[in-house]
């Protein structure tokens, strides 16, 4: 059900949850502030209770209502990537939801960079936590329509049209003293966040921050899932030959694709060459081949690079 921005605002502060664009992917917006509203979140994505949620903020200066702590490494962040495809996670004020924090003592944060939704916070003057607005696990939505076939037609949804990220946020936890940790891969590069922070991600011989690491979303070994059958390929060759073994097999099925080559004997669709491009049109993709209602989706992995790092791990994800 597609609604007007002043109609998505009037639901949110009447506690209502409401499905609204974001540069990244589509996501089910509620009142931060309103546990009810919240519960209603995971409610309908039949999402854990102690998964955190995102509050999405209309500018750098509301950190400080929901951030016990801003330090310097995180300021450099928000002032280099907001409003953009960056989460923060920080140390969280006492007053701020066990709901959206997932019991942790962190708060997730971002600026969303898409002109609705930064008209929606500023003229409403919400906060709003918005993770994915579809079922737990499954392909995230970029796209209106996308929303309303995995969550019904009956849900809100403020169209803004297609993501131009078109994958979820980069997510890096900065702790008090300003070391930080990559959570979550994005768009924005461990490189990029390296750059800005001036100095690397601290780690111990474990491979972990020298604190408890937060749960953030997207750390489910599922996810990012069509609900087809999803087989996961190193190179075109071999997944030819799957192909080829399944049709013989009176199997069904369909492939994605990464830039130019041999094409399998069966329905195929390209994703660009370009990390970034592949990104922007990798969910759609999916989606569409989902679509076909096949038995299996063949899908090739980009190249083991850092650039392609987020692509892999949204891919790794939906293949389990």
């Amino acid at each position: 059900m597609r609604i007007s921005l002043d109609e998505a605002i009037a639901k949110l502060k009447n506690g209502e949850v409401v499905a609204i664009p974001t540069e990244t992917v589509y996501g089910l917006a509620a009142d931060a502030t309103n546990d009810v509203a919240l519960q209603q979140i995971f409610t309908i994505k039949q999402r854990p209770a102690d998964h955190p949620l995102i509050v999405h903020i209309g500018d750098i200066s509301q950190v400080n209502d929901w951030a016990a702590i801003f330090p310097e490494t995180a300021l450099k962040l928000a002032q280099a990537f907001w409003p953009g495809a960056l989460t923060l996670v920080l140390p969280a004020k006492n007053h701020v939801s066990r709901v959206v924090r997932g019991d942790e003592s962190t708060v997730a944060l971002r600026v969303p960079n898409h002109p609705v939704a930064l008209a929606l916070l500023k003229k409403s003057g919400l906060c709003v936590a918005a993770p994915s607005a579809n079922l737990f696990t499954q392909l995230s939505p970029t796209t209106a329509a996308h929303v309303e076939s995995g969550l019904g037609e009956a849900m809100p949804v403020l169209d803004g049209g297609a993501c131009a990220v078109g994958i979820e946020s980069t997510i890096v936890n900065v702790t008090a003293d300003g070391q930080w940790q990559l959570l979550r891969p994005g768009m924005v590069s461990e490189v990029d966040v390296a750059r800005v922070a001036g100095v690397s991600q601290q780690l111990n011989p474990m491979g972990v921050i020298g604190t408890v690491i937060p749960k953030v979303p997207g750390q489910h070994a599922l996810h990012y899932s069509p609900r087809t059958s999803l087989l996961l390929f190193k190179d075109k060759a071999t997944l030819i030959k799957e192909c080829e073994a399944l049709t013989q097999a009176h199997i069904k099925c369909a492939a994605l694709l990464i830039g130019e080559g041999a094409n399998p004997g069966c329905t195929v669709m390209r994703l660009p060459s370009q990390p970034a491009e592949a990104a922007e049109q990798l969910y759609s993709a999916l989606h569409d081949l989902d679509a076909l209602k096949v038995d299996r989706l063949l899908v090739e992995l980009p190249p083991n690079s850092t650039d392609w790092l987020a692509v892999s791990d949204r891919l790794s994800r939906a293949g389990g």
